[in-house]
């Protein structure tokens, strides 16, 4: 018993310097992505260009074995298409956008199409260095799509952002506080449902707040950023699965305290995608 608890005590101990190096971790990151994010255009394409290359790296170091350099040129060199042609389409004023489109699908084609191949050649599966592609780009892509909303862009954005770290803010402390029944034992078993309910709860805040001066309403954005909270932490436990099938805690040691560029925004990458769905549908939401 005394081991036990010497055991606990430690592991206590230990808490106030992880989560220290957490906290100046994202002090040093948040006002990076919050500039880019303010001044839009080439700065928000570079930082997210810049994160489907870290990405793709991490992706392919953990799931494509040994020999993954070439993998992960072929998924950051599609991915960065991607978010190029997305980028272009939208610009006001950019010429020749049925052809970017075309040179899009080609560019996202042919990278499957040698991943394919390669995988074949190597006798390496291609499931996973496949998979890749859309994890890293549909986010990304989303997010150039939402910031380039006339008007709202930025405040876009910004709730997305805010929405996003107050799901992971919240869940931290409520599940520690709290503890309780997991949440998904198996795939990540620190997880609880309390840390699920006040992660959501932190989020929908964060929409009331944004809600006051929107349309929506406080209550409309509340129960959206909820909603995103929670798409957020199944992007996040979804990864969990994926790092465990692998046999590895984090996608990589680039971010003290955090892990990986995965690790850190693996929540927003879900989340992303389904704002804009609410974008594209017209969801009268958002501030």
């Amino acid at each position: 018993m005394k081991s036990v608890l010497t055991g606990a005590a430690g592991e206590k101990a230990k808490l106030p310097a992880d989560l220290r190096l957490r906290a100046l971790s994202a002090l040093a990151l948040a006002p990076v992505a919050l500039g880019a994010v303010w001044l839009g255009g080439i700065a928000y394409l570079l930082l997210l260009a810049l994160s489907v290359l870290l990405m793709a790296y991490e992706w392919a170091r953990v799931t494509c074995g040994p020999d993954w350099g070439l993998d992960a040129a072929l998924i950051a060199v599609t991915g960065l298409g991607a978010l190029l042609t997305v980028h272009l389409l939208l610009t006001p004023g950019s010429d020749g956008q049925g052809g970017s489109l075309l040179w899009a699908g080609m560019v996202i084609l042919s990278g499957m199409a040698l991943g394919g191949g390669l995988a074949w050649l190597r006798d390496k599966p291609a499931g996973w260095r496949l998979a890749g592609i859309p994890y890293i780009s549909l986010g990304p892509c989303a997010m150039v799509w939402i910031r380039a909303q006339p008007d709202i862009g930025f405040l876009l954005i910004l709730w997305l952002l805010l929405l996003v770290w107050a799901m992971d803010i919240g869940a931290y402390f409520a599940g520690r506080a709290i503890g309780g029944p997991k949440l998904a034992p198996r795939a990540s078993p620190n997880k609880t449902w309390a840390g699920l309910i006040g992660g959501m709860a932190l989020s929908g805040l964060v929409g009331a707040g944004f809600g006051l001066f929107g349309a929506g309403g406080a209550l409309a954005v509340a129960i959206a950023s909820m909603v995103l909270g929670g798409c957020a932490q199944a992007g996040d436990i979804a990864e969990s699965m994926i790092k465990r099938h692998f046999g590895v805690k984090d996608m990589s040691n680039m971010i003290p305290g955090h892990g990986g560029v995965l690790d850190r925004v693996d929540g927003l990458l879900s989340a992303a995608p389904l704002m804009l769905l609410f974008v594209l549908l017209g969801a009268p939401v958002f501030p």
